[in-house]
């Protein structure tokens, strides 16, 4: 891809065919990467993280930020497509996804290390959720954005933790030790960490027009099974 640079706003988001997998300046999985990758996930670094995935020997489709902790973004031309975004009002992470349209991503190197970084990722969690499948993968679990119903199944006793990123009611839930029929859950107030699985898939329904964003949280064991519950030609 050739390199460029544009200022937000100037054109429509990157059109990608196929998952993506956005990694951040925080510590990542290169193995991870790299089998993402050779499974066609397109790649997009977060400003300074195609620095550190060169030290890997990967280079990214795409590197995108407003190129403050980058070390040269002129050195990607030719190699990467560079999307320069000098606004201030977003991280990295979300220039990524408001630059970019896939039909899914995986995101390492967001969380962790750091709790301001942690909290921006839960941030665009938070504002992508209802348009953007988004999941983010840390070192022992992986936390999927949602809204609206959803199934998926893990090992029976295995951990299953719902996050309120708004005040949410849930209509009902199968699958689940502790059920979420009816309750309300909000950040600040009360949350549904550390339920777990009772046998075969679950099942979580918010209540009848309930759009507000969740996260479900697994271990990340279970990314490859998520991957196909939610790109299933990836």
């Amino acid at each position: 891809m050739q390199g460029h640079s544009r200022k937000a706003g100037a054109s429509g988001p990157v059109v990608i065919d196929r998952p993506a997998v956005i990694v951040g300046g925080a510590a990542f999985d290169a193995r991870l990467v790299e089998k993402l990758v050779r499974r066609g996930f397109a790649l997009i670094a977060a400003d300074g993280a195609a620095d550190e995935l060169a030290l890997v020997g990967v280079t990214a489709d795409l590197v995108i930020g407003d190129m403050d902790s980058i070390a040269d973004a002129k050195a990607f031309a030719g190699r990467a497509r560079v999307i320069r975004l000098d606004e201030q009002e977003t991280t990295d992470l979300e220039k990524c996804l408001y630059a970019t349209r896939a039909p899914l991503y995986v995101a390492l190197g967001v969380t962790g290390q750091r709790f301001d970084h942690t909290l921006a990722a839960l941030h665009a969690a938070t504002k992508y959720a209802p348009d953007k499948k988004l999941i983010l993968v840390d070192t022992h679990d992986i936390a999927v954005a949602l809204s609206g119903r959803f199934a998926f199944e893990v090992a029976a006793g295995e951990r299953v933790s719902v996050h309120p990123l708004a005040p949410i009611r849930f209509a009902a839930s199968e699958g689940l030790a502790y059920p979420l029929d009816g309750i309300e859950l909000a950040p600040g107030v009360r949350t549904g960490t550390s339920n777990r699985a009772t046998e075969g898939p679950f099942v979580i329904e918010p209540a009848p027009g309930e759009r507000a964003p969740w996260l479900l949280i697994v271990a990340n064991t279970n990314l490859d099974a998520m991957i196909e519950r939610l790109a299933p030609a990836a």
